[in-house]
């Protein structure tokens, strides 16, 4: 019964996905279901529920990795996040993809061409709307990401709520592309270490970002040359790249940009 009520409650609150440019998830959302593990909310009692939006400052190492990604990642190392992946020249390519803007196939066709290899963390909106393009995601070896049934603020959210707005795509993915996940990244960069706790007990490493820049306004974009500007050099060891797909400069620029990054001598990881 208990079950019963959190889904009607999450059906009746309304689904927007809060990027920049509101876009709303239909009301016709399909049945899931609630995972129901042996997880105790009471466990994550002394957990700190404090809000933290990440952000990165501007001190830097010698090698331009962001101190405020040293740290988080020492901080956090115990509940299986990653901040930066290594102090090696390598690259993670991540892609939020909150919902569908067109540029999707023209990214997918550049990573293709060059071998290389993302996390596309994706919502419950663009699974049930984009199926052929989340399909062609996992059977080209990309890697599927958790971004959350709603896009809601994870440390807002109850522990028995957190639970099931993961789990509800989670078991979704499963049902429909036979794919599990294991990597997530908490909508708007925000989490705590309640969060990351019950994350890393549903079986995921969690995922922030160690550069991002302004470019998820489609309505706002950067001039392709100011972006690569940016994307090139702020290049650091171990970094993890965050990039909009809704970006029309992402998917002209991705073609460049990976070529000079491989010229510098950077390996992409997955």
């Amino acid at each position: 019964m208990k079950k019963l009520i959190l889904s009607i409650l999450l059906f009746l609150s309304g689904c927007v996905i809060k990027e920049p440019v509101a876009v709303a998830i239909t009301d016709d959302i399909p049945d899931f279901t609630v995972y129901d593990g042996q997880l105790n909310p009471e466990n994550y009692l002394a957990y700190s529920s404090e809000k933290i939006a990440w952000g990165i400052g501007p001190a830097k190492q010698e090698n331009l990795q962001p101190q405020d990604c040293i740290d988080a990642q020492m901080k956090y190392q115990n509940y299986s996040s990653q901040f930066l992946i290594s102090d090696q020249k390598e690259i993670l390519l991540t892609f939020d993809n909150g919902y569908e803007n067109g540029n999707t196939s023209s990214i997918l066709d550049t990573l293709k061409k060059h071998d290389v290899h993302a996390i596309f963390f994706i919502t419950s909106q663009y699974a049930r709307e984009n199926a052929d393009l989340v399909q062609r995601m996992i059977d080209e070896g990309h890697t599927i990401g958790n971004h959350s049934w709603h896009h809601y603020s994870f440390p807002e959210l109850s522990t028995e709520n957190l639970i099931t707005e993961i789990m509800s795509l989670h078991n979704y993915m499963i049902e429909h592309f036979q794919y599990n996940m294991t990597a997530i990244r908490p909508p708007k960069g925000e989490f705590s270490e309640r969060t990351l706790a019950i994350c890393k007990d549903l079986g995921y490493t969690t995922y922030m970002w160690s550069y991002a820049y302004y470019d998820y306004n489609v309505n706002d974009q950067p001039t392709e040359a100011e972006a690569f500007n940016k994307l090139v050099t702020n290049l650091h060891p171990g970094e993890i790249l965050l990039l909009h797909a809704v970006s029309s400069t992402n998917m002209n620029i991705l073609d460049e940009f990976i070529d000079e990054t491989l010229n510098k001598g950077y390996t992409f990881v997955h």
